[in-house]
């Protein structure tokens, strides 16, 4: 999968997502990341590519020209254009479910937006989504888009080491992780769970969906919503709401 971001700070990209396991996916060629300097398609000697907004106001906003330029520098090699992706509080928010739909993509285009924002015309003009990552507000989408091409890379088969920890995580079925435990079995007064040390994979598979019907029910209810819970998950979640 090919990811393309529009950027302003390329370097603060590839810094960001050049280590740990995204940058070992990409010397395994399994992602490719490629960054695009906005700046580079500006039509000034000082590749200025921000100016003030009609109407009055503060700050400055991004032009629609070298972003549009940008942009055809990378659509103009591919025989079909690519989902575009604006980050912007004014999108939807970015998750779990979102994050799988994307990861079924073959190519994608970021667009990183900076100052008080991008002329209008040019978001009308090429992008497809509009994706937040939370109602606060960040300097440029630069942030926004490492994570979410955090989110979406490990979904893609041989990214992460184990192929089933992708599955087994929060927000697999609308349900949070399950607690986990490694070495030294006993810190500080404090043991694993005997059943984690039984050995018996069965008791240890149903007390894991327990704890993440438990653990959902206690820090985000919300989700059980959507979750598709079984009968027996709902008579889990009904014994342990009356103790």
């Amino acid at each position: 999968m090919k990811f393309n971001i529009m950027t302003l700070f390329p370097d603060m990209i590839k810094q960001g997502l050049g280590s740990s396991i995204i940058g070992k996916a990409q010397e395994k060629n399994l992602i490719e990341i490629d960054t695009i300097n906005i700046r580079d398609y500006a039509y000034n000697k000082h590749k200025q590519v921000d100016d003030y907004p009609y109407g009055g106001g503060a700050g400055m906003v991004m032009q629609p020209e070298p972003i549009y330029e940008a942009y055809k520098s990378i659509t103009s090699k591919l025989s079909n254009k690519p989902r575009v992706i604006y980050l912007t509080p004014q999108g939807k928010t970015f998750n779990q479910e979102m994050a799988m739909e994307l990861s079924k993509e073959e190519e994608l285009i970021f667009l990183c937006g900076h100052y008080e924002g991008i002329d209008e015309r040019v978001i009308d003009m090429i992008v497809t989504d509009e994706v937040s990552i939370g109602d606060y507000i960040l300097t440029g989408g630069e942030l926004a888009v490492m994570v979410m091409i955090d989110a979406i890379s490990r979904l893609i088969p041989d990214v992460l080491s184990n192929g089933v920890s992708a599955t087994t995580e929060s927000f697999d079925d609308n349900l949070l992780e399950y607690p986990q435990y490694t070495r030294p079995a006993v810190f500080m007064d404090k043991k694993v769970p005997d059943i984690l040390l039984s050995g018996h994979h069965k008791n240890i598979d149903q007390w894991r969906r327990e704890q993440s019907l438990i653990r959902t029910y206690n820090k985000r209810p919300d989700l059980l919503e959507k979750a598709e819970l079984s009968e027996k998950d709902k008579k889990i979640l009904d014994k342990y709401c009356k103790l």
